[in-house]
């Protein structure tokens, strides 16, 4: 069976490039997300280009659903050797408007998920001595900003489980890394939201999926003599 690469958010943009890039590289993408309804349209056009990915539902939060999604990896697709947890979930309320629910679901889904998403990854790669995970992050990982105590928090919080799993994992020959994702993305939601950004994608000035998918490639690709822990990411005329 083919290697496996796990993407764990593999939606219609950042998720989606990174799915078909490592599947022209020779892997069997495992498109996940909340429905294996949602993922089939991904899955369907990988396989239509020549290349492997099957369309996987679960829930990232639950951790019964998530030890379930490995062990049905490992049994039926092939070894995992890539995993990426590239779930957003950003949202922007005031500190005064921002329920306990709101706080919650954020956390939930942005960095207890990257949790279990870690461990199972741990659990597989481990007794191999080798495998890839890698993060997704966000400007919000390194600087909280007005409205965004939620989304911050989380993704914090995502960080240090990368710092923590990186420097644990590493010596085992597991590489980790975190990409912090710095600025606009080309998106549909950039689009209709943010025309006058959106309107720089002819400069460069928007970061590309596909681009970012390659620098996921690329830290997979680095030979453990190099390995990068933490890349950041933004368009040339971003500022920061």
């Amino acid at each position: 069976m083919k290697p496996v690469a796990i993407i764990i958010g593999a939606g219609d943009a950042t998720g989606g490039a990174i799915a078909r890039r490592f599947a022209r590289g020779g892997y069997r993408s495992i498109c996940v997300r909340r429905t294996q309804e949602s993922g089939e349209p991904l899955a369907a056009d990988i396989r239509a280009n020549g290349h492997d990915a099957e369309a996987v539902g679960c829930d990232a939060r639950s951790e019964e659903a998530m030890t379930a999604l490995f062990d049905r990896a490992e049994a039926e697709f092939g070894p995992v050797e890539v995993v990426v947890f590239n779930i957003g979930a950003n949202v922007h309320f005031k500190i005064t408007e921002t329920t306990a629910r709101v706080y919650r679901k954020v956390w939930e889904m942005a960095a207890f998920a990257g949790f279990l998403a870690g461990r199972e990854a741990a659990r597989v790669m481990e007794p191999r001595g080798a495998g890839t995970i890698l993060f997704t992050g966000a400007t919000a990982s390194v600087r909280g900003g007005a409205g965004f105590s939620a989304f911050a928090g989380a993704k914090f919080a995502l960080r240090a489980l990368a710092q923590s799993m990186a420097r644990e994992l590493g010596p085992k020959g597991i590489h980790v890394a975190h990409c912090i994702i710095d600025g606009a993305i080309d998106t549909a939601f950039i689009r209709d939201n943010f025309p006058e950004r959106y309107a720089l994608k002819n400069q460069d000035g928007i970061l590309d999926p596909d681009a970012i998918a390659e620098s996921y490639w690329m830290l997979h690709q680095q030979p453990r003599s190099a390995w990068t822990q933490e890349l950041d990411l933004r368009p040339w005329i971003e500022t920061f």
